[in-house]
């Protein structure tokens, strides 16, 4: 009882949201938001793994990863390819850590 209660609890939430947009909508405002919800999110992961931050002292760069972020971000810009920019990054990061 204790494992179908957590699963319905787990469900609802999850499933909800998808029920109440597809026969209700949402409002434009909400719309033009989830736009750029998941830009935001890549920058933030992103972000994440550039910078090193620890109470008390200032934010550390993690100088190799910002690198290859700029060349990552020129491909990405120039083909918009999600998976070519993500494998150019791979082979990137890859070889400049076999050099450094």
């Amino acid at each position: 009882m204790a494992i179908l209660a957590s699963a319905l609890v787990t469900w609802i939430p999850r499933i909800l949201p998808f029920l109440l947009v597809k026969y209700k909508g949402l409002p434009a405002p909400v719309t033009r938001f989830l736009k750029y919800l998941p830009i935001s999110i890549i920058f933030a992961l992103v972000l994440s793994s550039l910078v090193d931050g620890k109470i008390g002292s200032l934010p550390q760069f993690h100088w190799l990863d910002l690198v290859v972020t700029i060349p990552s971000l020129f491909v990405a810009f120039r083909y918009k390819n999600l998976m070519g920019t993500v494998l150019f990054g791979i082979v990137l990061i890859a070889l400049l850590r076999l050099v450094f």
